[in-house]
């Protein structure tokens, strides 16, 4: 696929989802950002396009023509289904193993600005860590996978990622009317076990598991969903949360962008925060025990 129609694609999804959450007002009636949102989010798009991207390929590919030289392209006659389906071992499955990692107390930091908006949105897509993205094993084996041949699928399969990850994220739930349409409930239960959909990913940024909705200690998938269901982290509802965002920015304030984008090179000083050395999230017992993060003094909630 020619770059610029992939690019066109993508743009077109990205403009798609944006004007379905405007037209629903969706956008206006949810989506409370401030400035601080904003700079995060911008800049880690921008910095995952024009820095860990890039260097990610482009790395591996120096790397590989040093160490495999001979490899270069040899791959490439495999058939198309066979490298769709090595990507998604190599690219979505690393992905879903390294987002349930990234909810372990080690990795957290790294993960929280993700979950700290209190929205959804396709602008919530790429807000994470700087370091999330540049450690991402998924990134540098789809690398090793363009060295080895595999560019003209690679194509392909990223402008579905892509489509499947931000429709999850869209404040426009594209879903919510399929479920109420009884001839399509067989084929609702299909996908809703097959990619990732807004009311399976809403759940994972929920605030709370206690409402039986929120279920952010699973449902992990990035593209396809069906990760979470051969692991045993799947929670299907086909419900949304009441609220999404973490406990402790209620009680003390949202962290900084360069903080939550810059950790540990940059360190809060708030109370009880993940994003300092040595410090702790702010947690309920129930979110604490749940989330599998260090939880701070509960007595606070």
């Amino acid at each position: 696929m020619n770059p610029l129609i992939q690019n066109g694609l993508i743009l077109t999804a990205m403009l798609g989802f944006a004007g379905m959450e405007w037209a629903s007002r969706r956008y206006q009636d949810t989506v409370h950002a401030d400035a601080n949102d904003t700079k995060l989010e911008l800049f880690m798009f921008l910095s995952l396009v024009a820095i860990a991207q890039p260097v990610s390929i482009l790395v591996t590919n120096k790397l590989c023509g040093w160490l495999i030289p001979a490899q270069l392209g040899a791959l490439a006659d495999l058939p198309w289904w066979a490298m769709f389906g090595a990507l998604l071992i190599c690219d979505d499955l690393t992905q879903y193993l390294w987002h349930r990692a990234s909810h372990s107390p080690l990795l957290w930091p790294l993960h929280r600005a993700h979950h700290s908006a209190t929205y959804m949105s396709i602008r919530v897509t790429y807000r994470n860590n700087f370091l999330y993205y540049m450690l991402m094993p998924g990134l540098w084996l789809a690398g090793i996978a363009l060295y080895l041949g595999f560019g003209s699928v690679y194509a392909y399969y990223f402008v579905l990622k892509v489509t499947i990850i931000l429709g999850a994220h869209c404040a426009w739930r594209w879903d919510e009317p399929l479920y109420r349409i009884p001839a399509l409930r067989p084929l609702m239960w299909v996908v809703q076990r097959t990619i990732s959909t807004p009311a399976t990913h809403w759940a994972h940024h929920a605030i709370t598991n206690a409402d039986g909705i929120g279920h952010y200690k699973g449902n992990f998938g990035n593209m396809l969903f069906v990760w979470d269901v051969l692991f045993g982290t799947a929670h299907i509802t086909q419900q949304y949360p009441a609220a999404v965002g973490l406990q402790g920015d209620r009680v003390f304030g949202q962290e900084r962008w360069y903080h939550q984008m810059f950790y540990p090179m940059l360190q809060s000083d708030r109370a009880h925060s993940a994003l300092r050395m040595g410090g702790a999230e702010y947690a309920a017992e129930e979110t604490a025990s749940d989330a599998g993060v260090p939880a701070a003094d509960s007595s606070l909630a």
